[in-house]
């Protein structure tokens, strides 16, 4: 089997200073990706920056033998996520791969978060996906060619207690990178979500000794293939969790028509409207959006 490697790519990867950001960048990098290493080395609630966190990893990229530069600029602006991106371009003329993992952590009860711990996680989150894939994505579609990696979360798929801002932020991501994959599936771009479970600065707090192995380093491998050229899914949900590589996916009921409906009628056949059986799903890619109105549509004409 051929080596799967990014020689000649470029890869902007976002909080790339530690954790699963890290592991992302030494192995693109190992393989030949030119990487730019963003992180403005914040705490997890977002403050106390570090600016010295993105080039430590830059070093030990060149230590290898690779090549890397670091940028330090938040993902929580339009200003900060353009100037990522065109450090990249400045530097090495294009950009390839958008990695997108960095992330903050404010949690409360949901009757009891501020409007700032709200907005801050979707600042980085989601905000700060939009503010790097918007000018990346443009690259790309014009050059023909371009890979998309969003951050989601279990937490964005089932939710997470005390974490509304997390799980919203999350799963916005993934329709994020579904509208960048149908939109940019006509100029050779891609676009997916990981779904990444590792044990990192984000699991300060929590008892991890029974866990399983769940190194950064498990999850890297997934990520680097939906990067790569010869990723062959787009608009599609990759998990990583302890090893278990899996697709997650929105699935509908079959469902019950009727010509008109009282509350009652719902009521009686809510048994019948929520029986697993026969599950449907709908593809982002080419225009699930469409057929999933036109199965509904055909259903009023038996």
């Amino acid at each position: 089997m051929t080596e799967l490697r990014f020689d000649g790519r470029v890869a902007v990867i976002t909080g790339a200073g530690r954790g699963l950001g890290r592991a992302y960048a030494l192995l693109l990098a190992a393989k030949g990706a030119k990487v730019v290493v963003n992180d403005p080395g914040a705490s997890m609630k977002g403050g106390d920056a570090d600016i010295g966190v993105a080039e430590e990893v830059v070093q030990e990229i060149k230590a290898a033998g690779g090549e890397a530069i670091a940028s330090t600029d938040s993902v929580a602006t339009p200003e900060g996520g353009a100037a990522i991106v065109q450090k990249a371009i400045d530097t090495w003329g294009k950009v390839d791969i958008l990695i997108h993992n960095a992330g903050n952590v404010r949690g409360a009860p949901l009757k009891e978060m501020s409007q700032e711990d709200f907005d801050s996680v979707l600042d980085v989150h989601l905000r700060g996906a939009f503010h790097v894939v918007r000018p990346a994505y443009a690259l790309m579609c014009d050059a023909g060619y371009g890979r998309i990696v969003l951050t989601s979360s279990i937490g964005g798929l089932y939710g997470s207690r005390n974490q509304a801002n997390y799980s919203v932020s999350k799963a916005g991501a993934f329709g994020l990178s579904h509208v960048a994959a149908i939109e940019g599936a006509e100029f050779g771009v891609k676009s997916n979500a990981i779904v990444p479970a590792a044990v990192t600065r984000m699991a300060e707090g929590r008892d991890t000794s029974v866990y399983p192995p769940m190194e950064p380093d498990l999850v890297a491998p997934s990520v680097a293939w939906l990067a790569h050229e010869d990723c062959s899914i787009t608009g599609e949900l990759l998990v990583s969790i302890a090893g278990r590589v899996a697709k997650a996916y929105v699935a509908e009921t079959k469902g019950v028509y009727q010509p008109s409906w009282t509350i009652d009628e719902v009521a009686e056949r809510m048994g019948e409207i929520g029986d697993r059986k026969d599950s449907i799903v709908f593809e982002p890619v080419p225009n699930g959006h469409a057929e999933h109105i036109g199965y509904s549509f055909g259903m009023t004409k038996g």
